[in-house]
């Protein structure tokens, strides 16, 4: 159903989302590049941080586009097929979001609460397997929400109240009984929201009650500021997914549920690169080597092209 189909609002929109997507895209990508290209951030922190920025682009890269088509061809339809295969990708990637933050809270309670084993606890192999359980998981997850899906009838003519198939919408579409429909929501629900919120909730019982015992207020400053960006991070994702999800269970306003879906699939891996980058120096000091390369390539470039188009340079 998208957001509006008033005429005048469609170039505002366009220019909304696409502006919200490319920042996005651009911020997230650059995060990558500055973390891979410092061998000083070749660290845990900064690996997962790289993993939640894919996760994030692929979020954003699988429903935005899609409405920006939908405003420039004035068309809100989607095909069956895309409708399961946008909804299963968006579930992958909403969901690793999900996990790395829980990964990052468990990397950031290792190094308050254990810096002395952190190393040995916090080794390469270590960090790949996290990332591989968290990528398997949301798999499993896309692969139990799109089998809960395909019991959908009639698909040809149904609405969803969103601008992308929300899985929270279509499981409200399901042929099953209402009760067994509420069970697997819960089901889910349970294991990928509230397991990892606890596990998060937990990991920062456990840093404050180490950073209390802090004696210096240097110490406890420093430990606090590693740990600001990913609590941010954390609200503004669980708040809007649980806002969503409740929305969904009691049928609150399907319009606000769209709303609030905008939040945790555009606008928080669009400013996930502005509250990691802008609360840590090492990151600043990588994306500007970054820029600073880019823009001495393009100027070395620029300065070929010219020389090639001078004729008179080139006789000489």
């Amino acid at each position: 159903m998208g957001f509006s189909k008033d005429p005048e609002l469609q170039p505002v929109l366009l220019g909304l989302f696409l502006s919200m997507y490319l920042v996005s895209v651009l911020g997230n990508m650059l995060i990558i590049l500055a973390v891979t290209s410092d061998s000083q951030l070749h660290t845990p922190m900064y690996f997962f941080l790289c993993s939640l920025s894919l996760a994030d682009v692929g979020l954003t890269s699988t429903t935005v586009p899609k409405l920006i088509i939908a405003i420039l061809t004035h068309s809100t339809v989607i095909s069956y097929a895309g409708c399961l295969t946008q909804m299963s990708f968006s579930i992958i990637f909403g969901c690793m979001d999900d996990l790395m933050l829980t990964v990052m809270a468990y990397d950031r309670f290792v190094a308050i609460c254990h810096p002395l084993h952190y190393q040995v606890i916090m080794n390469p192999h270590c960090c790949g397997f996290l990332v591989a359980v968290s990528f398997l998981a949301s798999l499993l997850d896309s692969l139990l929400q799109f089998l809960m899906v395909l019991e959908v009838t009639c698909f040809k003519t149904l609405e969803i109240s969103s601008f992308f198939c929300d899985p929270s919408q279509l499981l409200n579409l399901t042929c099953i009984t209402t009760f067994t429909n509420d069970m697997l929501i819960y089901f889910v629900g349970f294991v990928y929201g509230f397991i990892p919120f606890s596990g998060i909730l937990y990991s920062y019982y456990k840093i404050v009650s180490s950073i209390l015992r802090v004696p210096s207020p240097e110490g406890r400053h420093k430990a606090f500021s590693t740990c600001g960006s990913h609590l941010t991070v954390v609200c503004l994702f669980y708040g809007t997914v649980f806002g969503v999800y409740l929305n969904s269970a009691f049928s609150i306003s399907t319009r606000k549920g769209a709303v609030v879906s905008v939040t945790y699939a555009v606008v928080t891996p669009m400013l996930n690169p502005f509250i990691y980058s802008l609360r840590n120096r090492d990151i600043k000091r990588a994306m500007c080597r970054v820029l600073s390369k880019a823009v001495s390539f393009s100027l070395c470039v620029l300065h070929v092209n010219r020389r090639l188009d001078n004729p008179a340079t080139q006789s000489m």
